[in-house]
This record gives structure tokens, C-alpha cells and sequence, in this order.
């Protein structure tokens, strides 16, 4: 399963790109009183120009999410979102293409936000929070493709849309419809009440206090302090009478009331934690038994649309589970299991559960991969799934065996059914989804271009082959895949991008480690006489990797065009490389991934001699900023860094173990609890703040106020410690972020301080090599 929590991100800013002129930022090595709390320098702008990609362009530019279709599959939907520096306003909208044809597309403004999704037919369903009476109502309209009627053919329904009924809170969210079924999931109280949810808001504003109270873990989650509501999934009739119009019939049914089960899983879970088909809902959910903060450890339930018992379906002895999802008849489910409870990095495998057979078995028990989502075949004998495979994530495809006669988790399987075959090759692939008459819709993105559509057709015939095939000789799939989608080919048309050069190299252990260099705006292989800076960006987790796919905070192009290259290594820890090489870096934060980077940079130096290792730099978040700090006190590494930059990042290891929100994930790492005497000798060797005295080079420190995961004491301790050492040092502080910057404006600052930071000590672009 990949998490997002350890794909740490560009924040950004409050201030104007051009700042009004302030004190001399060189100060800030000494002492510095509140007087320089804001100090904001004179001495940088970005680079800026229409062939370049800025930091202002990244910002500016559309974010298209993933791609839904119809039933039919002939409609295509994605939400956008676009953000104004000048208006300071996000604006959202849906935009609807035809499968069928090339026509132009439909923009569906959305100016009050909410969620859009698909009924049957053509019809789309709008939930829309309304605040001031504190409900979200539902809106439905349609869409239609008239080739002979105005420009493209695509139009919306003229009649206003109507309002089918009304949800009474406003925080209802991932909807599923299937007839005649509305699911969606919501925050009630320990009565499980829907309807008491806003009588009960108001008595606890009113309480008297302001006060937590808390017996039992999570106090607090990411970025919020856990109140008394609880996430749970609620159902409702929703149909279309012989009018065609649509209706709420009956009362919001609580499917997870009195199991103490909490569906979506906090706190990133959404529609991809539960599905719909046969009249069932099959949900992942924690173990009720279990403290949540120190375990992993969910289950698969499947229970009916209207409510009854829940029943189990998973063995008991697993980790986490994610991404449960049904075939088209509700016969049989699949679903993704880890193995280790207190692990959320280990390996996950597919397992497919027989309904009426009553069989649960496992069919990549020997697959050196970690499926991310699934999908069923219309007709069911297949499964797709996106998996990450060497920095990038493909589309894979599996046939589904027959049903073994007892549960296992090594069921005798014919090769064909336990080895996946890849459809695509290249990128990062998401929002897999399976349609009729055998085609399938990705959304795919890559370093030089953010979301954009994908279809495969004429699947049948490559699944006949692959059937017939003995699963010994290897399957290439050499279908045709189309492009549905263009949201930001024209805007960036004309902008620098590099695709990124993968470079390979021996690390820890003999281990073959990849990495990424993308090359600066202006470079050239004739230019032998120039060099140029570099900037290592190393990723966080430590259980994630850089892959080829678009970021909208750590964007390597946006180094690229600011003058640098950018060089990004997957060190030990990095998934998609194979379980043995993500699970080396437990207990070994700063031993293996450490060889893997200096032998990654001598590497990177050695090939590319247009770089200038004496105008060097490093910046990472998370697990990354964890490195920064311990390459801060290793001196002795070689790396010859003139500054760093550490966002988020662990400095004192012992303290993480007590402080973070998910113990499992320090208690995994570091061997045990920080009291443990395994953990407190890994600490002892491995924690930054042991290293301090060695601590010289220049670096600034960035933290969000509502990081949780790693709380904002770690960089104010890394700063204190550089302020008393006399290094010049400087403090970011997003007061209203947590472990990424989300808020757009400060992802303008975060931009600007670290690229400020950047300049300041190694400048940028080409200089004449000395």
C-alpha cells in the first residue's frame, strides 16, 4: 500500500514575489530578537520568462484530478481545480469529455465547490455543502453529446439542476451511487445518528470549555486534534421514477452503527476503502480491538446496503488492508493485505475472496510488487491494478484462477495467474477503471506534465491471448493506448521541461540503487566550458520513492529551470525496487541509504562533469529532512554541501518516538518503543541531535504548526542548536499547515525561501568552469 504521508511537499507563500526591502539576512546567524520574526530579503526573485517554469507557474496552473467514466463509458468526467495569485481564489469545475468522439470539451464551473459524481446514464449528481443551514444538498443535472448543435457537440442540460434532496451535515463526502443506493461517508457521534449530528455539534461548541479529554490514542492525527466524531458510512435509497426524476426515499442508514468500525480509515482514506455491487458494501476498517496509534492491523467487512450484521472476510492474521473492491455481480472480492501488523511499508498482495464458494486465497503471494488499486473486469475473469516498478507505476493485469477448493495463502496456481503482466511501461498511472466492450481508463502523469486521461481498447483480444498462454514464456502487451485528454499541453507549450535521465550505480551491500538527474534551463553537451550548480533532493517516508510522475510541491522541473540541476536518488528504504530493498532501512536509518547516496553522488559527479561540486546543495522533507540533519553532522560523507535545507524533518530521534501520532511507525523503525534498550541504542547512533557538535553548514528549517507526524519542535530544536553554534541558520514557520503546504500562497513562500537559500550560498545557472 503507498502512503501519501511520506511524499512531503513544496509549501508556499504569504508574501508578494518581490519583497519591500529588509535587514540583511546575513545577521541571522546571531542572536536575532522579534524584530526579525518576519524578516522577508531584497536579494532574490525567481527566474521568471515565458520558456521557463516557475514556481509561479506551477501554482497557477490547472490541477486535474482523476478521471471517472460513466456506466455506458462513454462520458468521461475529471474535476480541475485552478488557483489566482492575483484573485487569491481556487476555482474548481468539472470537465466532461466524449469517449467516443473528438469534440471539445464541456467546462461545468463549480463555483460553490463540492463533490460531483456519476448517476446512471448521463445524469451527474452535485452534493454541495450549504453552511448556512448546515446541511449538503443534492443537485442533479445532465449532460449530452448533439454533433449537429453549436461548437463540440457537448452541452449541458438547460433546465437548472434539481435539487434531489438534502444530507444534514455539511461534511458528507465520498459518494457512490448504484442503483438505487446512494453510499457516503460521514462524522457522527458515538450514537451513530446522522440526523443528531448537528444538535450535537452545537452542545459540544457549548460545552464550557475548550478543553480534550483523552483515555486512549489518537489525541491527535496528522493535522487535527480528534474530537468525538468518528468517520462512518451511511446508505440511502435514491432512485428515478418514470419521469425521470429524482428522488431520496426513507431514512440515512448508519451501515457501521454499534461495530465500533470507522470507514473511511483515517486519515487519507476515501472511496477507494469500500465498495458497492450485489446489494452488499464491502468496507476496510481498523481493528476495533486494537490501540489504533501502535497498530495497523485492518479488516475487510462486507455488510448489506440496508444495514444488518457486518461479517469478516478477512483471516485475522494480517496487517493493513486497502482498496476492497467487488466484480460487476457482487460474487467475489478482492483486495489488497499486508502481512505484519505495526508495518505500513510492508508488501501488499492481492487477495481475492469467493463468495459463494467461501474461499479466500492469495494470488501474488511471490510478486516482488506492492498493487495499489484494483479493478475487476467487466466480466470478471480479470483483474487490473496500478503497482509502482523502478520509479515508475504501471498498469498491470492478472487473469483470475479458478477458485482453489479450501482457503490459502499458497494456493497451486498456474504461472499465468500469479505473475502480472505490465500494459504500460513508463510514468506514474492512477484512477484505474475498468469499462464495457474491453477498455480501460487510466489517469497518468510524468516529471514534464501533470493528470491526464488514458484509454485501452480491444483489451478481449489480449486477454484471449494471455489466457491461452502458459505463463512461462514472458507476455508483452502492444495494444494501442490513447490519450483522452490535453488540460495543460497549451498553457505549457513552449516551457522548458526535462523528462529526467535515470542513472543506475552499485550501493550498500552490491545492491543496484537508481536515481534521477534532470538537467537546467540553457544546458547543452557542446557547452564544455560552463558548469553549473546542483541541488540532491532527497524524499521522505523513508518508504516512498521519485518516481516519474508530476508533483505540485516537490517539483524537480522547478529547480531545473532556476538554474540547477536536480538530482534525486533512490537510496535504501525506497519502494517500488522490491520488498528486501524498502524493509533495509528499518533499524539502519543512517547506515545503508547513506552509503546508497554517497555512492549515487560520486556517481552523478562523475558523469556528468558539467556539474560544479563546490556549488552544491541539499534540501528533503520528512525521512528527507531526517537526512538532512544527519548529513549535517557528517561531515566526514564528503558531500561538500555550501547549504541545506531541512523541511519537517526529525532531529532528535528518541523524542519522535514519543511525540509522533502513529507509534507503529516509529516503534517498526527503530525497534521497539524509545525506552526499549534495542530503540535507545539505535537512537543513541543514529539520532542527529547526538551530532550536533559537528553541525556548521548553513541551513534553513521549514515547519508546519499542524504537523503532527513530526511536530514543529524538531526543527525549532535543529534551530536553536544552529543559532547557539553560530551557523548561519534560518527558521520558516507555516503556522497553518502541517506535513505538506498545501495552502497555495505558501507554497509561493516555500518556494521562494528555499531557492532564496539555494542562491545565496552556490548561486544559479552557468558560470565559466574554472
Amino acid at each position: 500500500m503507498r502512503f501519501p504521508v511520506s511524499l512531503l511537499g513544496f509549501s508556499a507563500l504569504q508574501t508578494p514575489l518581490q519583497s519591500p526591502s529588509l535587514p540583511n539576512t546575513n545577521q541571522l546567524a546571531k542572536p536575532a530578537g522579534m524584530n526579525n520574526v518576519n524578516a522577508r530579503p531584497n536579494d532574490f526573485t525567481f527566474q521568471e520568462a515565458a520558456d521557463l517554469f516557475s514556481p509561479k507557474d506551477l501554482v497557477e496552473l490547472r490541477r486535474p484530478g482523476q478521471g471517472v467514466a460513466n456506466d455506458a463509458g462513454d462520458f468521461l468526467m475529471v474535476p480541475v481545480s485552478q488557483y489566482s495569485l492575483a484573485d487569491k481564489k481556487n476555482k474548481k469545475s468539472l470537465s466532461i469529455f466524449s469517449l467516443a468522439s473528438d469534440v471539445a470539451p464541456l467546462d461545468i464551473p463549480l463555483p460553490n465547490g463540492g463533490e460531483a459524481f456519476w448517476l446512471t446514464g448521463r445524469y451527474i449528481a452535485h452534493a454541495v455543502p450549504n453552511e448556512s443551514e448546515k446541511k449538503t444538498d443534492i443537485y442533479v443535472f445532465t449532460v449530452d453529446f448533439r454533433p449537429n448543435e453549436g461548437f463540440g457537440g457537448l452541452h449541458r442540460s438547460s433546465e437548472p439542476p434539481a435539487l434531489v434532496g438534502s444530507i444534514p451535515t455539511t461534511t458528507a463526502s465520498n459518494f457512490r451511487w448504484a442503483h438505487p443506493y446512494l453510499l457516503f461517508s460521514d462524522y457522527v457521534y458515538p450514537d451513530g445518528d446522522l440526523e443528531a449530528v448537528k444538535k450535537n455539534d452545537e452542545a459540544w461548541e457549548n460545552r464550557g470549555h475548550s478543553a480534550y479529554v483523552y483515555e486512549t490514542t489518537y489525541e491527535r492525527h496528522w493535522d487535527t486534534w480528534v474530537g468525538p466524531k468518528r468517520a462512518s458510512l451511511f446508505s440511502v435509497r435514491m432512485y428515478q421514477d418514470p419521469d425521470r426524476e429524482w428522488h431520496f426515499d426513507g431514512d440515512f442508514v448508519n451501515l457501521l452503527k454499534d461495530t465500533g468500525h470507522s470507514s473511511p480509515v483515517e486519515p487519507f482514506g476515501g472511496t477507494d476503502d469500500f465498495d458497492i455491487a450485489g446489494g452488499n458494501v464491502v468496507y476496510t476498517a481498523k481493528d476495533p480491538e486494537l490501540p489504533e496509534a501502535w497498530h495497523t492491523k485492518q479488516n475487510v467487512y462486507i455488510v448489506p446496503i440496508t444495514g444488518g450484521t457486518p461479517k469478516e472476510l478477512t483471516s485475522g492474521k494480517q496487517g493493513a488492508t486497502h482498496s476492497p473492491v467487488f466484480d460487476l455481480w457482487g460474487s467475489k472480492v478482492a483486495w489488497l493485505e499486508m502481512d505484519k501488523d505495526g508495518y505500513e511499508a510492508d508488501r501488499s498482495k492481492i487477495v481475492i475472496y469467493d463468495l459463494k464458494r467461501d474461499v479466500r486465497f492469495t494470488v501474488t503471494q511471490d510478486w516482488d510488487r506492492s498493487p495499489d488499486r484494483l479493478a475487476f473486469s467487466k466480466e470478471g475473469n480479470f483483474l487490473y491494478f496500478t503497482a509502482g516498478n523502478e520509479a515508475r507505476v504501471n498498469v498491470f493485469v492478472l487473469p483470475v484462477p479458478p477458485t482453489p477448493s479450501y482457503s490459502t495463502t499458497h494456493p497451486k496456481l498456474d504461472k499465468k495467474y500469479t505473475t502480472p503482466t505490465a500494459l504500460t511501461h513508463d510514468h506514474a498511472a492512477s484512477g484505474l477503471q475498468t469499462l464495457f466492450t474491453g477498455r480501460l481508463i487510466f489517469t497518468q502523469s510524468s516529471f514534464t506534465s501533470p493528470n491526464d486521461v488514458y484509454i485501452i481498447s480491444d483489451l478481449h483480444r489480449w486477454e484471449k491471448e494471455l489466457e491461452a498462454s502458459d505463463g512461462l514464456t514472458p507476455f508483452r502487451f502492444e495494444g494501442k493506448i490513447e490519450r483522452k485528454t490535453w488540460f495543460t499541453e497549451d498553457v505549457l507549450e513552449g516551457k522548458y521541461f526535462h523528462e529526467g535521465e535515470e542513472v543506475w550505480f552499485e550501493g550498500a551491500k552490491g545492491k543496484k540503487v537508481q536515481g534521477w538527474v534532470l538537467k537546467p534551463k540553457g544546458w547543452s553537451k557542446d557547452d564544455k566550458k560552463k558548469t553549473w550548480p546542483v541541488a540532491l533532493l532527497i524524499h521522505g517516508g523513508p518508504q516512498s520513492a521519485w518516481e516519474d510522475q508530476w508533483s505540485t510541491r516537490w517539483n524537480p522541473n522547478v529547480i531545473a529551470n532556476q538554474g540547477y540541476f536536480a538530482v534525486m536518488i533512490n537510496p535504501t528504504g525506497s519502494t517500488t525496487f522490491g520488498q528486501e530493498f524498502t524493509d533495509g532501512i528499518a533499524e539502519d536509518w543512517g547506515g545503508k541509504p547513506f552509503v546508497d547516496m554517497q555512492a549515487g553522488w560520486k556517481h552523478v559527479l562523475e558523469k556528468y562533469p558539467e556539474i560544479d561540486p563546490e556549488r552544491a546543495v541539499a534540501a528533503g522533507a520528512s525521512w528527507g529532512g531526517y537526512a538532512i540533519n544527519w548529513i549535517q553532522g557528517h561531515p566526514e560523507y564528503g558531500f561538500n554541501f555550501k547549504a541545506l535545507v531541512c523541511h519537517d524533518g526529525v532531529f532528535d530521534a528518541n523524542y519522535n518516538g514519543f511525540s509522533t501520532d502513529e507509534l507503529f511507525f516509529f516503534n517498526h523503525e527503530w525497534g521497539g518503543r524509545p525506552w526499549d534498550n534495542r530503540t535507545k541504542e539505535l537512537s543513541e547512533l543514529y539520532s542527529p541531535s547526538n551530532f550536533v557538535h559537528k553541525w556548521s553548514t548553513p541551513q534553513l528549517l521549514i515547519h508546519g504548526s499542524k504537523d503532527y507526524r513530526l511536530p514543529e519542535t524538531e526543527s525549532i530544536g535543529a534551530f536553536h542548536a544552529l543559532q547557539q553554534r553560530g551557523v548561519d541558520s534560518r527558521l520558516v514557520v507555516f503556522p497553518d499547515e502541517n506535513h505538506w503546504v498545501l495552502n497555495h500562497g505558501n507554497s509561493i513562500k516555500w518556494h521562494y525561501e528555499v531557492l532564496r537559500w539555494f542562491n545565496k550560498y552556490v548561486g544559479r545557472g552557468k558560470v565559466d568552469k574554472q
